[in-house]
């Protein structure tokens, strides 16, 4: 197998790998204020990186530039020095990747810092939003659920097929029949439902009646 040479990517399209790859500062947390960026090199020839920015005066970038040995990997440590509390700024750190020795650029990576005013308040946010798709999610579901009692005769102007009113039958049934363990009805043991047979029924019995006062 042929391996992979710098010479290729006269272009700038060398794939740089970089973890993170975006960096968040919070002004409320100080130790977010100092991030590690670890760059690696999984190639078989030394790499010289160079680490430019939107905003210098803000930073301060430990070792910008420097060599990368071969299938080594070398962390960068870029300090936050212009917090500003209730503002939230974005930049851009960019990532220049050389062959050692040669001036020409063979890999880019951008890599985005964003300072946040605070991190507690991300984290609700975050939060909320998650709670808002899940919400988003059972609602879709119901309506699918409601959409195929529909689908099969439950609405429409006609009322309710004769499906739907023996289903609504076999649920009130259900719910009046005794449950598992009560030992006042002698019936046999396939008529004694169990809480979670009851509260399917109840469940389908709530849909159908919804799909009922739909149309």
């Amino acid at each position: 197998m042929r391996s992979l040479q710098p010479s290729h990517f006269t272009d700038g399209s060398l794939p740089v790998f970089v973890f993170p790859q975006s960096l968040t500062f919070f002004a409320d947390d100080q130790s977010s204020h100092k991030q590690v960026l670890t760059v690696y090199n999984p190639y078989d020839f030394a790499l010289r990186f160079k680490v430019l920015c939107t905003a210098p005066s803000r930073y301060i970038v430990v070792d910008s530039e420097g060599i990368i040995k071969p299938r080594c990997c070398i962390d960068i440590v870029i300090r936050h020095i212009d917090i500003q509390p209730n503002v939230t700024q974005q930049d851009k750190f960019r990532l220049h990747i050389f062959e050692h020795g040669l001036q020409n650029v063979i890999g880019k990576k951008e890599i985005p810092a964003v300072l946040q005013p605070s991190r507690m308040e991300q984290q609700q946010k975050a939060t909320q939003r998650q709670a808002s798709k899940r919400g988003i999610q059972q609602t879709q579901g119901n309506s699918a659920i409601v959409e195929h009692f529909n689908d099969q005769g439950f609405g429409g102007h006609a009322g309710p097929s004769v499906w739907v009113i023996i289903m609504a039958v076999v649920c009130i049934i259900a719910l009046i029949l005794p449950m598992e363990g009560d030992k006042r009805f002698d019936l046999p043991h396939y008529l004694l439902l169990s809480v979670n047979q009851k509260l399917l029924a109840s469940f389908i019995l709530g849909l159908i009646t919804m799909a009922v006062l739909k149309t």
